[in-house]
């Protein structure tokens, strides 16, 4: 998966790439910008303005990047893992998610069956627009010391002034809350447009009836839909009718699936900690706490192809890993024991208490004739702008 944007490039061809280049430029230097028709082009800039971390080195792009389904494409000393903050030392503890078809989380609640949605891993963020403005002020991502930092940044290019009042009043920029909220409102609508969710992957144009599956992705789909020999969907399906138009591949429930603690990744980063997930989440009542921790969002299967590394903490590099890890539950095969990766046993669970036990053990193991149809199904799910990016996988 290395080197997406020139694979990217090769396909659309030079002229489009100067164009892009160009686009590119201007939304990193806002105050090259003319101006801003809606808070969704608002929010496109400044999605891509570095200048709004401390050293102006990092956007929400760098982590997001576009030409890479919205995941970190940059090396770290634990590869792309996790990412590097703006102050070019820093690594984080987890894995930045895909921020495709983000929008379509509902906000971090309780309902009869539990917590479900926001944003992050541990849905702390309630919202999208809340989880934008986590990162400009987060240590180790963008760095700024507060808010009114950030504020600061966009008050030095009149397009962003001229925009934040045509939008959200006169006054806006005047206090430092009000402007940040409001930066998150833009961000959030620009993460809410087509450009985050385009609904065309070879699934979805096998529904509206313009692909032919192959026989091998056609029995990943069978499986993945089977309630006798996978329970796949029981997590990865939203809408009530399997194989609805506009499926986003998650519940956006929490779930504790037994990801062993990435030994390099806290190597790297000192971090000694225990990480709880959603026990983390300051959200949740306090009771709640202990019955919680080691459960993570499930995330979306869209382009889940093309955004490795996988789980929260980056543990597993190739998805037909993350199927195989899957598999360990339902498979008495030594062989089944043993994570490909590495050779070794898989790791223990990092918090072993609170394990999806009645999920996770279900149905029959899969031979490598299944497992690879799943893989194949799930490869269905990349948008067409990504599909070049199989080539690497």
């Amino acid at each position: 998966m290395r080197g997406r944007a020139g694979i990217l490039g090769s396909v659309i061809g030079g002229a489009a790439i100067a164009a892009l280049a160009a686009v590119a430029s201007a939304q990193t230097r806002g105050a090259d910008t003319p101006g801003f028709d809606t808070p969704e082009a608002l929010g496109r800039a400044l999605f891509h303005d570095t200048d709004l971390s401390r050293n102006r080195t990092q956007s929400c792009a760098t982590c997001h990047d576009p030409a890479s389904a919205f995941t970190d494409p940059r090396e770290t000393v634990v590869g792309r893992q996790v990412s590097l903050g703006d102050d070019g030392r820093s690594i984080g503890d987890r894995n930045a998610p895909s921020a495709a078809y983000a929008a379509f989380a509902p906000p971090f609640h309780k309902d009869a069956q539990g917590w479900i949605g926001g944003q992050f891993w541990d849905g702390r963020a309630r919202d999208l627009a809340e989880q934008a403005g986590g990162p400009p002020v987060n240590p180790i991502e963008m760095g700024q010391p507060d808010h009114a930092a950030v504020v600061a940044r966009l008050s030095e290019k009149p397009a962003y002034v001229a925009a934040f009042r045509r939008f959200y009043g006169e006054t806006v920029l005047n206090d430092a809350e009000s402007a940040y909220e409001a930066l998150g409102k833009s961000i959030a609508a620009f993460e809410a447009s087509a450009d985050f969710s385009s609904f065309d992957s070879k699934y979805d144009r096998w529904l509206r009836g313009d692909y032919q599956m192959t026989k091998q992705e056609d029995l990943g789909r069978l499986l993945f839909f089977s309630n006798q020999f996978t329970n796949c969907n029981r997590c990865h399906q939203l809408k009530p009718e399997p194989m609805a138009p506009g499926e986003t591949f998650t519940n956006y429930r929490f779930h504790n699936i037994g990801v062993p603690a990435n030994a390099a990744v806290r190597a790297a980063n000192g971090v000694g900690a225990t990480d709880l997930g959603l026990g983390q989440n300051p959200l949740l009542p306090a009771a709640e706490v202990a019955a919680e921790s080691g459960k993570y969002k499930v995330p979306s299967l869209r382009n889940v192809a093309v955004t490795g590394p996988y789980m929260h903490n980056g543990v597993f590099a190739d998805l037909r890993t993350v199927v195989l890890f899957y598999n360990r539950y339902n498979s008495r095969a030594a062989a089944a024991q043993v994570n490909p990766e590495t050779g070794a046993p898989w790791g223990d669970p990092e918090v072993p208490g609170t394990l999806s036990m009645t999920d996770l053990e279900f149905g029959p193991a899969l031979d490598d004739k299944r497992i690879d149809a799943l893989v194949a199904f799930l490869k269905t799910l990349t948008d067409a702008r990504y599909e070049p990016l199989l080539t690497e996988q």
